[in-house]
């Protein structure tokens, strides 16, 4: 073979690999896209309704989106991993099906007046749809009347709003998640076997999500051998629930379990390590976070339910497609809260419950 003809071949094959390696790469792209339907859920009927009953559905959005739509999400804050793995799922999704969105960050709880003035912003530069993940049950309610007025469209993102003026609701409840943690220990040790002692450590006292948490726990363990000692509550800072935590080994040498939110959790690990007593106490988180994660895989943590929050986000801007194009609506519906343990943790996809390493807040897709 000559030189020139030599070139040729070996340039044909580089060609040919890139092709194949294009091609490869687009075929898993596409399929990276898609693999995170059909998810199961659960839909509430009727929507909205508190003593709505659940029907398992394998949730599957649409595959595009007719137009680029512009649609605003509005999330309490983005300090924790919690609000990532939200907006890792909103953005995701918005490329996906090729629609623009904007994130709104209030900056924290305490800031409702900014959160709202956020919302009327949205609307008021002309905003398709609108998502809220509240930072009050009821203190939106005159924005939503406003948007809804106006044919905006508004879904209800994990912490749940009372308007009766919502869309669409993509969320879990926390009464469920604490029910799911509570009926782990209850499972383990069912009545007639030795009692066990508890300490539970809900979160701070009055919040709703920490209620609901608290009644499903509760609710949970009655009849089993599981006994609760009297919940502490303190604000998640990692500094308040150590302290909590130590106060309650102190008082009980035969403390069995710490069950309670992930901060909580995260706290007792290394206060039990520190002070021998790990192989002793075990601890349970009643929602996920990377911490809690890492911990069940290091044997650390028990156990947690997962709510999928990048999944909850991926269905909230599926929604909002779906009223924008008059598409059929699942109105009310969330993953399907399950527990993470030793025994499934390397089956589960992690890219659906937490946000990537080193993920970012994403504020914009155009």
């Amino acid at each position: 073979m000559n030189s020139s003809l030599l070139r040729v071949s070996r340039l044909s094959r580089v060609s040919l690999l890139a092709s194949s390696l294009a091609a490869a790469l687009l075929w898993h792209a596409s399929a990276s896209a898609a693999d995170w339907f059909p998810y199961k859920a659960e839909a509430t009927e009727p929507a909205f309704s508190a003593e709505g009953t659940k029907k398992p559905i394998d949730y599957t959005p649409l595959a595009k989106a007719s137009k680029k739509w512009d649609i605003c999400v509005s999330f309490p804050h983005m300090k924790d991993a919690y609000w990532l793995g939200v907006d890792y799922g909103v953005i995701e999704e918005a490329r996906r099906q090729g629609v623009k969105l904007q994130v709104a960050d209030a900056g924290g709880y305490t800031n409702l007046g900014k959160q709202v003035s956020q919302i009327e912003d949205c609307v008021a530069r002309g905003a398709n749809a609108v998502i809220i993940g509240a930072i009050s049950g009821d203190g939106l309610n005159n924005v939503i009347k406003a948007a809804a007025a106006k044919k905006v469209p508004v879904i209800d993102l994990v912490n749940g709003i009372n308007s009766p003026d919502l869309s669409a609701k993509s969320l879990v409840s926390f009464y469920t998640m604490g029910h799911s943690t509570g009926e782990y220990l209850a499972k383990k040790h069912p009545a007639g076997s030795p009692a066990v002692k508890v300490g539970w450590f809900p979160g701070p006292a009055g919040a709703g999500w920490v209620e609901a948490a608290h009644k499903g726990f509760m609710d949970a363990v009655k009849g089993s051998a599981v006994v609760v000692l009297d919940p502490k509550y303190g604000d998640t800072g990692k500094e308040a629930q150590s302290k909590l935590v130590e106060d309650v080994l102190q008082g009980n040498p035969d403390l069995a379990y710490v069950a309670g939110t992930a901060v909580t959790a995260e706290a007792a690990t290394g206060l039990l390590r520190s002070r021998g007593l790990d192989k002793k106490v075990q601890v349970l988180s009643f929602y996920m976070t990377p911490g809690v994660y890492e911990g069940i895989q290091k044997g650390r943590i028990v156990a947690s339910p997962a709510d999928s929050m990048v999944v909850q986000g991926r269905i909230a801007v599926d929604q909002a497609v779906r009223l924008l194009e008059n598409k059929e609506l699942v109105k009310h519906v969330g993953p399907k809260i399950f527990v993470v343990d030793s025994g499934n943790i390397k089956s589960v996809k992690l890219d659906d419950i937490l946000p990537p390493p080193g993920f970012k807040p994403v504020f914009e897709v155009k």
